[in-house]
């Protein structure tokens, strides 16, 4: 073969590696990059969730962050002399300083994470938005609201994403085990919406009910908007999904004491629940003449449908205290035929919010009895608030549940 042909040959040679490995790099690889970023092992946090030494779980309620893309994104709704140099960063250095004051054992995000209109990268800014609570390697979970959507993921793509950043312990749905209790020929596989699911809280360490759930945390779902003849409404939570909720609750009812502490335990049979979403229910409108603890500033942004949330709260019988965001103004506690229903406040300051009225976030603290050398069942959940001041300062707090009713409330 003359050299000019082998010339040839290596050039064609070299050409077609050439072709094979651009085509690898565009056409592959960036289906294994989510917003810039490669792929890596999820990184997980110490399971089951569990009440610590102490004998307190303690938890931090974020609601609408309202995310967009950093120091780009611009603030809202603060005094004239922050506004230059306030942006999402602000939001972040906010949830940091919350979490090293605090020390929750678990983060609970209730919605609008971020602000589909801000960003044209949602992946991305879920990245940016929740990093202090991957950065602090707690156990974290989130719902959806109603802007999370609107950006470049559905739904049900969000929810897949954030179950899959590290720590979290969020589900896009229930597991099969979750609905192998509903009634045959419910259409449970079809449930409502992306994010329903329910997180089991274990009894301390060295305790008689450590490997015992004794608090439930359910997580629900409350869509974004619909149109309801004709008239647009925020979304509400569906009948497969309170099918399923009354499903799991039921599960629990006339659970047996370890036999060999029966009388030592003082605690309930069924372990006292609390419920966390986006959108508020319609009742919530009845606590403005109503004895409340907090600021109720605006009108409740409800659905115009009521779904019987709150009759199922009731009938279901372990649910004590429920959370939810949506109205930035609103960071009030009030009581609904014996269930507390808390708004978070305004916690993100590309969210809008009120000038002067600092951002806020919501504790939630429960805690276990002492019975002698060990700690037993759910005696105690209280809240209060910390503001994005100077002190973090701290108002508020208000017991919502106690298991023993001559426990003295303080």
């Amino acid at each position: 073969m003359s050299k000019t042909m082998e010339g040839l040959c290596s050039l064609l040679y070299l050409t077609l590696i050439f072709t094979i490995v651009f085509t690898l790099h565009t056409q592959i690889a960036h289906k294994l990059l989510i917003g810039h970023h490669p792929l890596h092992l999820k990184k997980s946090p110490h399971l089951p969730l569990r009440f610590n030494s102490g004998g307190t779980f303690k938890i931090l309620q974020v609601a609408d962050m309202h995310y967009g893309t950093g120091i780009l994104t611009r603030c809202r709704d603060v005094l004239a002399s922050e506004f230059d140099y306030c942006s999402d960063l602000n939001t972040t250095r906010f949830l940091k300083r919350i979490i090293q004051s605090e020390k929750p054992d678990f983060i609970a995000f209730t919605g609008d994470n971020i602000f589909g209109p801000s960003t044209h990268d949602a992946a991305e800014s879920l990245i940016r938005a929740f990093g202090p609570a991957m950065d602090s390697e707690l156990p974290w979970a989130a719902v959806l609201g109603n802007h999370d959507q609107e950006s470049t993921m559905t739904r049900e793509e969000l929810m897949s994403f954030i179950s899959l950043m590290d720590y979290s312990v969020s589900q896009t749905n229930p597991p099969v085990d979750d609905l192998s209790s509903v009634t045959e020929g419910d259409m449970t596989k079809n449930i409502d919406g992306f994010g329903n699911y329910n997180l089991r809280v274990y009894g301390a360490p060295g305790s008689h009910l450590a490997n015992r759930s004794v608090l439930n945390l359910f997580f629900l779902d409350s869509g974004d908007k619909e149109v309801v003849q004709g008239i647009r409404t925020y979304g509400w939570i569906k009948e497969s999904q309170l099918r399923w909720l009354h499903s799991v609750s039921k599960g629990y009812q006339g659970q047996k004491q370890d036999n060999n502490h029966l009388e030592e335990a003082s605690v309930c049979a069924t372990p006292p629940a609390m419920v966390f979403f986006h959108i508020p229910i319609p009742e919530i409108q009845q606590l403005y003449n109503q004895q409340i603890v907090g600021q109720f500033q605006q009108r409740v942004s409800c659905s115009s449908v009521n779904s019987g949330v709150l009759q199922n709260f009731i009938s279901m019988g372990d649910v004590k205290a429920a959370f939810v965001g949506h109205d930035h103004t609103n960071d009030f506690c009030g009581n609904l035929e014996g269930i507390w229903f808390c708004h978070g406040g305004g916690f993100g300051y590309h969210g809008y919010g009120k000038a002067g009225w600092p951002r806020r976030a919501r504790i939630i603290s429960a805690e276990l009895e002492k019975c002698e050398k060990s700690w037993m069942g759910v005696e105690r959940i209280s809240t209060w608030k910390r503001l994005d001041d100077e002190k973090l300062s701290k108002l508020d707090e208000q017991v919502l549940w106690l298991q023993n009713p001559s426990f003295k409330m303080t």
